[in-house]
């Protein structure tokens, strides 16, 4: 195997009967590894190599246009079913920097001007008194505000991804200190009496953004697993599979930070609306969420059981 992939680095170099000859073995070292040792880093290794060549011989090949639906409907939910123990990872580090914000804020009474900046602090105690406490959502205009935040947004989750290359080190960091952030800001309001209005109000396009920003820090921990615990794989072509997988999660997370974005700029700012409608909302972005994370994995999980 090692010889074949030293071939494979250099794939140029290769005809077209040495490809097929390569492919055939492969195939055939594959079927035996799934009959006799099923699960296991020999399948995958194989596995990934066989897929290697197969794309090297039909490179040319137009690519399909169905290719497109099955990224969402097959690539992606495989690819959260397996980072399943890092998603769990990425919230309980989140959900630490929450905690850890919350109860140093309710501690220390300089805390909150330390996370969340002097005149930030000052601006929202002022539109507390003047009554319109989320008034910060409203000193915009729509279209700007969608723009900057989606790009922050996105900017954020790369940043989660991109710092797992530093042995998942930064990406916790990244996750903390958003959970800490959080955690600070809605202290805050609690301390003021207004816990229940920051909730809904801020949850309105809180779900989605903060659910991707926790999915993001989990493509980052898959990504930093490659280079940590290589396996049975070299390190390199570990960090390659890895770092491949969990592009392919946070790439499919652009459109819930637009819509997240689309709701802060244009939503979250009518805080007159009706209390249903802000339930209705979040309720639906918690639908979304959990179709995502849970109903499409399972079902992809369940359907490659039975195959």
């Amino acid at each position: 195997m090692k010889g074949f992939e030293a071939q494979l680095a250099h794939p140029s170099a290769l005809s077209a009967d040495e490809l097929s000859f390569i492919y055939v073995h492969l195939t055939e070292d594959l079927a035996y590894a799934q009959a006799r040792y099923p699960g296991t880093q020999v399948v995958l290794y194989l596995n990934e190599l066989t897929v290697r060549v197969h794309n090297l011989i039909y490179r040319n090949k137009p690519e399909k246009k169905s290719r497109f639906i099955t990224f969402w409907t097959d690539e992606v939910p495989r690819e959260m079913n397996r980072a399943y123990p890092y998603l769990g990872y990425a919230f309980l580090i989140f959900a630490a920097g929450v905690f850890i914000g919350a109860l140093s804020a309710a501690y220390d009474d300089t805390f909150v001007r330390l996370i969340l900046t002097d005149p930030y602090v000052d601006m929202t105690y002022e539109n507390i008194e003047k009554g319109d406490p989320m008034a910060v959502y409203k000193g915009m205009s729509e279209s700007y505000m969608f723009v900057t935040i989606t790009a922050n947004n996105i900017r954020v989750a790369l940043m989660a991804f991109a710092f797992g290359l530093l042995f998942s080190v930064g990406t916790g960091y990244i996750l903390f200190q958003n959970g800490l952030m959080l955690g600070t800001f809605h202290y805050l309001f609690f301390q003021q009496g207004l816990f229940d209005e920051t909730i809904l109000t801020i949850w309105i396009h809180g779900t989605l953004e903060i659910s991707a920003i926790v999915i993001a820090g989990a493509a980052g921990l898959v990504m930093g697993n490659g280079l940590l615990f290589p396996g049975t794989y070299p390190r390199l072509y570990a960090f390659r599979l890895s770092a491949r997988r969990g592009l392919k999660i946070v790439l499919s997370l652009v459109p819930f930070f637009i819509v997240a974005g689309f709701l802060e700029s244009f939503v979250t700012r009518h805080t007159e609306w009706p209390l249903v409608v802000k339930i209705f909302i979040i309720l639906i972005s918690l639908a979304v969420v959990s179709t995502y994370l849970v109903i499409l994995p399972n079902l992809k999980k369940h359907v490659r059981t039975k195959n």
